[in-house]
């Protein structure tokens, strides 16, 4: 092979590794192409699924109102008649207003004078008595209760000694630990807002409150339940199974969330800023559980327990006692929350 030869072949081969490497390029950009385009894809079918959800949403399956449903709304369906008669039904267990039998006050109403002849009656017995009684609330208003701490001289070695408040009687004017229940009870039972309870409380009670009373209120009861608290997860270690949940609420905006352990018979509400073990271990319930727990809802339909780390168990007692009197194995996972 001449010289000539060999420096065409190597041009050659130079062409066709240029040409490679062109090809190489082209791929590798039409890959990156197909990614891109790919991406796009979903995205807007991501899009699309969004859209036709929101297309779907009506007054029947969201929160908008009737009034948005536009002429496309479905008529609603027609109730048919029962055949039952208006009101309680036979076997109803109804309840009314019964008369007291010893009445907090009686106002006695007699004649004065004979409707006839007008002849004084003030002296005369009534040969009737009809009873009839209204059930209702007493006027509301703060019951002001003082309190005098007195001082004696001893005659005898001449000692002053000066007597002490009860328990709870500390500033010169303060609320009692009724208005101070009544104030947490509003706030945190029937969850009226804080400052809708302090007009509310201004309203039937008269008494001028402020926010941050309510709030140092709210505090003391807290602490005051702090004792319960630890009972109630004392016999909470102590069931042998429990149901747990959790669901997110705000607090001055920010997330967090509402745990839930409970049995038929306890429950115990606990707040935190996270949702998975620090929490649980924080709340005090999970490190030191011996028992089984299920997650989300109570299902008497599964007559095992399971064995699932993260279920615990789907049961209630019910459950428990017919697979404890069929000597049922415990073993098997159940069909709600399992994926094996």
């Amino acid at each position: 092979m001449t010289e000539e030869e060999v420096r065409n072949l190597q041009k050659a081969y130079r062409e066709l590794k240029e040409q490679a490497e062109a090809f190489k390029e082209q791929a590798e950009q039409k890959d990156r192409r197909i990614e891109e385009l790919e991406g796009l894809l979903i995205g807007a079918l991501l899009r699309i699924e969004e859209l036709e959800r929101r297309l779907g949403k009506d007054s029947h399956n969201s929160s908008k109102p009737p009034s948005s449903d536009g002429l496309g709304r479905k008529p609603g369906k027609q109730r048919r008649k029962s055949g039952k008669t208006s009101g309680g039904q036979a076997g109803h267990h109804g309840h009314t207003l019964m008369q007291a039998l010893t009445p907090d006050s009686v106002v006695l109403h007699r004649p004065t004078h004979c409707e006839a002849c007008q002849y004084p009656l003030e002296q005369e017995a009534a040969i009737t008595n009809e009873r009839r009684q209204v059930h209702d609330l007493p006027t509301w208003r703060l019951l002001v209760e003082e309190h005098c701490r007195q001082a004696i001289c001893c005659p005898y070695c001449q000692h002053v000694t000066q007597a002490s408040f009860p328990a709870g009687v500390d500033a010169a004017v303060q609320y009692g630990p009724q208005v101070q229940a009544l104030a947490v009870y509003l706030s945190h039972f029937q969850l009226v807002p804080l400052q809708r309870t302090c007009e509310a409380l201004a309203d039937l009670c008269g008494c001028q409150l402020s926010e941050g009373t309510l709030v140092r209120w709210i505090a003391q009861a807290a602490k005051t339940l702090e004792s319960s608290i630890e009972r109630i997860k004392t016999l909470l270690l102590a069931s042998p199974l429990q149901h747990a949940d959790e669901t997110g609420m705000r607090v001055k905006g920010i997330l967090h969330w509402m745990h839930l352990n409970a049995t038929p018979w306890l429950t115990l509400y606990s707040w935190h800023r996270k949702r998975g073990h620090q929490a649980l271990e924080q709340i005090g319930i999970w490190p030191h559980y011996q028992g089984r727990s299920m997650h989300d809802r109570w299902s008497s339909y599964d007559r095992y327990l399971c064995t699932h780390s993260l279920c615990g168990a789907h049961l209630l007692r019910d459950c428990l006692y017919v697979a404890e009197q069929e000597k049922q194995p415990w073993d098997k996972p159940c069909s709600i929350c399992c994926w094996r």
